[in-house]
């Protein structure tokens, strides 16, 4: 296998990291390239395709809050604080601030006020609001950040992701959701998407999506930017809270048909086994009923 080949394996291999466990297998691609510099240069294009896609936070510099870094977070090509090298930068618009992100490291940089389309921001400042306020109820450590569509007035993406990692019990999740309001449609579109990774004694992965497309009610667009905003998030968080409960029926209808039916029961014998007695007894013989099996005389 040449070294190109070599690239796009681990490439492939990183993109489809379970959540929190990407480090984890960048040092394991680190055995097929065996030069950290072209394994650094020759992945990073991966790297910035799975961070962007898995809505990746970053602390922002200089506050005490994280924001996203995804397709949405990104400066518009040309905008006032482009670098003469070219290099992409992301926003966050709770704090008004750019930043370089480094997608081996996970680090924003070089912060730079940003401004916003002032038209936009009163109604995007109210959804930031009662998003910051549904995802603290609702998301242990959630992150939220949301972002006026760039070029569309009254056309707005939320977006949400949390994390929960727990490699002393062999699991990883992470629960990610976007929607698009637009005002001028009258819409909410939106997608939800589910990772979960347990790998004690073995590697299991969930991966589900949830597509959404609702109909605003009459009044939103014209009432106070908070109560819009406030009824937006509860048709969201309604739209979750079902997602959420037919995803717990699921697990239990798993657990009491699917996976039993993959073993049986009882052993062959039909009869359970007596664990109050199981020291006592005896292997091909009290199991068979005295009768032949291991260590019968022949």
């Amino acid at each position: 296998m040449d070294p190109q080949e070599r690239i796009q394996a681990a490439s492939k291999f990183l993109l489809q990291s379970p959540p929190g466990e990407i480090n984890d297998v960048l040092n394991d691609v680190r055995n097929i390239i065996s030069d950290d510099d072209t394994l650094q240069a020759g992945v990073l294009p991966a790297l910035q395709e799975y961070n962007l896609a898995q809505f990746i936070t970053a602390s922002v510099p200089g506050r005490q809050h994280q924001s996203i870094v995804s397709e949405a977070a990104r400066v518009p090509s040309g905008g006032e604080d482009e670098e003469a090298d070219g290099e992409d930068r992301f926003w966050d618009p709770r704090s008004r601030t750019s930043f370089k992100f480094d997608h081996l490291t996970l680090e924003a940089k070089e912060p730079q006020s940003y401004e916003p389309e002032a038209e936009s921001e009163p109604f995007r400042t109210a959804l930031e609001t009662s998003a910051l306020t549904y995802i603290s109820a609702h998301f242990h450590d959630g992150v939220v950040s949301v972002f006026p569509t760039h070029g569309a007035l009254n056309k707005y993406v939320i977006q949400v992701v949390a994390n929960k990692y727990n490699p002393a019990n062999f699991w990883s999740g992470r629960w990610r959701s976007e929607y698009i309001v637009d005002l001028e449609a009258r819409t909410i579109t939106g997608r939800i998407l589910v990772n979960v990774h347990y790998y004690e004694q073995g590697n299991v992965q969930l991966s589900t999506t949830h597509t959404i497309s609702l109909e605003l009610p009459s009044g939103i667009a014209s009432s106070p930017e908070a109560s819009s905003a406030s009824k937006i998030l509860a048709i969201i968080s309604d739209e979750e809270t079902k997602y959420q409960t037919s995803l717990n029926e699921s697990y239990q209808d798993m657990g009491d048909k699917t996976f039993k039916s993959l073993r049986r029961a009882l052993p062959m014998t039909r009869a359970k086994l007596d664990w109050d007695k199981v020291l006592g007894y005896k292997l091909g013989v009290e199991l068979s009923g005295g009768k032949g099996g291991f260590g019968a005389s022949t």
